[in-house]
């Protein structure tokens, strides 16, 4: 089968590579939608950091290509050695995440922080590939009606959710979102689908702040050192219950700090490319309670993201093109130098000489939904 392996920094070539065997308890899925994420970006530019330099896993015990992919969505073409929950013929969106069900972390629910907890096409073979072998867990069906492009943005939305649930918002509270990229959108979706809050969002003036204004934001804000009296001015006597630091970018979470009341809380999202300094006396003495959020809990989040993803137009908003696997490359240097500000999917199906550059995605009314 085709798949896209992984080398080393920006050395990723399409390969032709065996058709996984599927263990016990896994399907094996045909690919027909797979993402790429800033991690695969990093791995690509920088790397290895999160990717196995050697070929064996050491929790799967898998010897192989190191194949990235960790947002994909499949058709089962082999079903569970034994029979299991999915046919074949079944349209399914993957998780990626994979926990072993039984450590005191996942009897608490928070299957992500698994003590022998691994993702698909970070840490062992993911879905950058005609076919993958997928454990059932990390499995939600796709519904009736929903586009594989749509379901292709199940899994970062997924992470969205998780990331809105971590502030513990709830209906009427005042919430700041400073940063409008792909995971700040995500997490703002998943916001507006857990809670009512009155919601501002801090960017740079442009096409992020403006998708966030279609996506719901009760008002948008220009980033700059005016951003503080400017939301003083929009939000009159209320203070701010939550920030959420989606940006990443160096001092924001010193200014999420100066923008949350006491007692507040803030949740940090984006990931620093360095370390940052922190005033930690003013956390103390305010009071101040710091969240963090990683990946998402499949069982709680990817059907949910999938419902969103069906009853709403957001493929619309945040899906930027459909390519082959021999465009990885390019879509990867996109992202890695902040020229992409949308999700793009690959269909491993495709040929290079299928399209110049991109497949154009649907509009609305042409893409169906259930």
């Amino acid at each position: 089968m085709k798949a896209a392996v992984y080398h080393g920094s920006r050395d990723v070539r399409i390969e032709d590579v065996p058709v996984p065997e599927p263990r016990t308890g896994e399907v094996l899925l045909k690919v027909v939608r797979t993402g790429m994420c800033g991690t695969d970006a990093t791995e690509w530019s920088a790397g290895p950091h999160l990717f196995p330099v050697e070929r064996r896993h050491p929790v799967t015990g898998h010897v192989g290509p190191m194949i990235p992919g960790h947002e994909f969505v499949g058709e089962v073409v082999e079903s569970a050695p034994g029979g299991g929950r999915f046919a074949v013929g079944d349209l399914v969106a993957c998780g990626a995440g994979v926990s072993c069900g039984e450590c005191d972390r996942c009897r608490e629910g928070r299957t992500n922080l698994c003590r022998r907890y691994y993702t698909l096409g970070l840490n062992t073979a993911g879905g950058m590939a005609e076919y993958a072998a997928v454990p059932e867990t990390s499995l939600v069906p796709i519904p009736g009606g929903l586009s594989v492009d749509s379901a292709g943005l199940a899994q970062p939305l997924a992470v969205g959710l998780h990331a809105a649930r971590r502030t513990g918002a709830r209906a009427g509270d005042h919430v700041v979102l400073i940063g409008a990229g792909a995971i700040g959108s995500f997490t703002q979706v998943g916001l507006g689908y857990l809670a009512d809050v009155d919601l501002t969002v801090i960017d740079f003036p442009g096409s992020r702040l403006e998708r966030a204004a279609r996506l719901g934001a009760t008002r948008t804000l220009a980033a700059g050192p005016d951003a503080g009296d400017a939301l003083v001015d929009a939000l009159g006597p209320q203070t701010v219950d939550i920030v959420i630091e989606a940006s990443g970018a160096p001092g924001q979470l010193n200014n999420a700090l100066s923008l949350v009341r006491n007692g507040g809380t803030i949740l940090q999202v984006g990931l620093p490319s360095r370390q940052q300094e922190v005033d930690v006396h003013s956390l103390v003495m305010r009071e101040i309670t710091v969240v963090t959020t990683l990946a998402h809990v499949c069982g709680q989040d990817l059907a949910p993201a999938l419902e969103v993803l069906a009853t709403t137009r957001l493929a619309d908003e945040l899906l930027d093109s459909v390519h082959p696997l021999d465009d990885l490359g390019e879509q990867l240097e996109r992202l890695s130098t902040g020229r992409l500000e949308g999700k793009v999917l690959f269909d491993p199906s495709l040929s290079p000489a299928s399209t110049d550059s991109k497949i154009d995605i649907p509009s609305a009314s042409e893409r169906p939904l259930r």
